[in-house]
């Protein structure tokens, strides 16, 4: 999934607003380790991409358990990461697809220690509203450098 060269249609500036908040949610439910909040995020069907994993994770109950045992690793090296979204641009689909791109950076803090930037990347998700709420159908995580 990448961005092509066609013309896209910027979503509303509500529409927008309600994208953020939902990154902002979503990100925030994750990094305090509510991982089935956090995976509520997708679709049912939903994909997680990365381009240093040989195999993306399919369907919402993959995404949980996956990143469910993510987490336990983290807590086992004592530390505390920090998503953030920024930069981001929608591409308006239809009433109900929003393709985003934006930036990622992660930040780790050791306890008792000092915050780094542990990974910078670009995403790519592919939105649509379900029951009045944004799900990503598809992530796609490019890591820097890679």
């Amino acid at each position: 999934m990448t961005q092509t060269s066609q013309a896209t249609v910027p979503v509303s500036g509500e529409t927008y607003g309600q994208i953020l908040d939902f990154y902002a949610g979503h990100m925030q439910a994750l990094d305090e380790g509510s991982v089935e909040l956090w995976a509520s995020g997708f679709t049912e069907d939903g994909v997680f991409a990365q381009n240093v994993k040989p195999e993306p994770w399919r369907g919402r109950s993959a995404i949980e358990e996956n990143m469910r045992r993510g987490l336990a690793r983290l807590a086992q090296k004592n530390v505390q990461r920090r998503h953030w979204f920024g930069m981001v641009t929608t591409d308006q689909r239809d009433q109900d697809t929003v393709r985003t791109r934006y930036y990622a950076v992660v930040f780790e803090t050791p306890v008792g220690g000092k915050a780094s930037v542990y990974l910078s990347t670009t995403g790519e998700d592919l939105l649509v509203r379900q029951d009045g709420q944004w799900r990503v159908k598809h992530r796609l995580i490019t890591h820097d450098a890679t």
